[in-house]
């Protein structure tokens, strides 16, 4: 399945359809805030998780990137489970092997700054250089240790310094690996009556490929024994090399994503193969309808969408929703966070970099443009948002 249904939403679409479609986002808003009626809003129209496969989720879609991690040390259970109690309509895992070829939750196989490896004296000896899609880290990476020895290990917050209440859970959830998540998701499931949406991101796969841990097959792989390879399973499959979206085309036939970094770099596999590409040249109508080709959507990093002026602040949008939307293709852009370091500059509140900014105005900015979902580490706030602005 390569296209998206021509019922898609575009740009300038009636604030009346988007209130309908958005309809589930304001059930799952309040439901995070603990507002009366959910219940019924949720019975009415169903979450967004009714069956139909991705083009029945809510619009505009949160996804909880990497878990509640503006809470709680992100990829644990802990995290997961908090952004589901909120609300949000897909939760997302990176996932990177062990030695013994088990995948695991991680944004990186460099753990160094989100687990306590470095207080494990038996691993000392294991902190080690490495060049990862063309940068030199110096750490401890979960392809060398078995599972096993990583379940020894616990999770920790990533950016202290900024999200100092998170470091309260340091120590309190192990590394998941990705089977554990979708038997959690089982579960939730289960106690829920819908089906728990997930945003599975293969990382660095031809660095790992050249190691002998391919990430597809053994995805692939666990993606069946669950359930989760159909077209219309609760899942997206993603990653910012497009091979390795080719390659789970012919693997599974779950939606897939083509994640975009900024427009002057290029992906990792073209790199290695010697394609002079650039994202620059994948976001043109040439280059989305040749993702289309094998992908439902594309997850653009949201300066794409409305680039930063010199200063900082949110400059015109790009046409790239539009263009993206003729190529029957969905985006689902990155990553929106409350604190004010990473907000645009006209959106910051005082002088703290970790205090909270003005996300709302930001998050109505985006949605403006006709994006169908965005990545947020604060998913209630950006649920809170959606239903603003399918209500306005």
């Amino acid at each position: 399945m390569a296209t998206q249904e021509s019922g898609q939403q575009q740009p300038g679409t009636n604030r009346g359809r988007r209130a309908v479609l958005g309809a589930a986002v304001l059930g799952a808003g309040a439901a995070a805030i603990g507002l009366p009626g959910v219940a019924r809003a949720e019975a009415r129209h169903g979450h967004g998780h009714g069956g139909g496969g991705y083009k029945s989720l809510p619009k505009p879609t949160v996804v909880a990137h990497r878990g509640a991690s503006g809470y709680r040390p992100e990829h644990t259970l802990g995290a997961y489970q908090l952004a589901l109690d909120m609300g949000a309509h897909v939760i997302e895992q990176d996932v990177v092997p062990t030695k013994d070829g088990h995948l695991v939750c991680r944004h990186e196989n460099d753990i160094t700054a989100t687990t306590d490896v470095a207080a494990h004296p038996e691993f000392a000896s294991r902190k080690t250089t490495k060049s990862v899609d063309g940068a030199s880290l110096t750490g401890w990476f979960t392809e060398d240790f078995t599972l096993a020895e990583l379940k020894t290990l616990r999770a920790k917050e990533r950016i202290p310094g900024t999200r100092r209440n998170n470091t309260l859970y340091d120590g309190r959830w192990a590394v998941p690996t990705l089977e554990e998540v979708f038997r959690w998701a089982e579960k939730e499931g289960r106690k829920r009556g819908r089906e728990i949406w997930l945003h599975i991101e293969t990382k660095h796969p031809t660095y790992f490929r050249k190691l002998g841990l391919g990430l597809e097959e053994p995805l692939a792989k666990l993606l069946r024994r669950y359930g989760r390879h159909t077209k219309n399973s609760p899942n997206f499959l993603q990653s910012f090399e497009p091979s390795s979206i080719q390659r789970l085309a012919k693997l599974v036939s779950a939606p897939r994503v083509v994640l975009l970094s900024g427009a002057k770099t290029r992906p990792w596999d073209f790199v290695e193969a010697g394609d002079p590409r650039t994202v620059a040249d994948l976001i043109t109508p040439k280059g989305l309808r040749w993702m289309a080709g094998y992908a439902q959507g594309i997850g653009p990093t949201l300066d794409l969408v409305i680039p930063r002026t010199s200063d900082g602040a949110l400059g015109a949008p790009t046409t790239l929703v539009e263009d993206a939307h003729a190529a029957r293709l969905i985006l689902h852009p990155y990553t929106m966070r409350n604190e004010n370091t990473f907000l645009p500059v006209d959106f910051r509140k005082g002088a703290d970099p970790s205090a909270y900014g003005d996300a709302f105005g930001a998050f109505k900015a985006y949605f403006e443009t006709g994006i169908d979902g965005i990545f947020s580490d604060n998913c209630d706030t950006a649920l809170l948002a959606a239903a603003d602005f399918v209500n306005d």
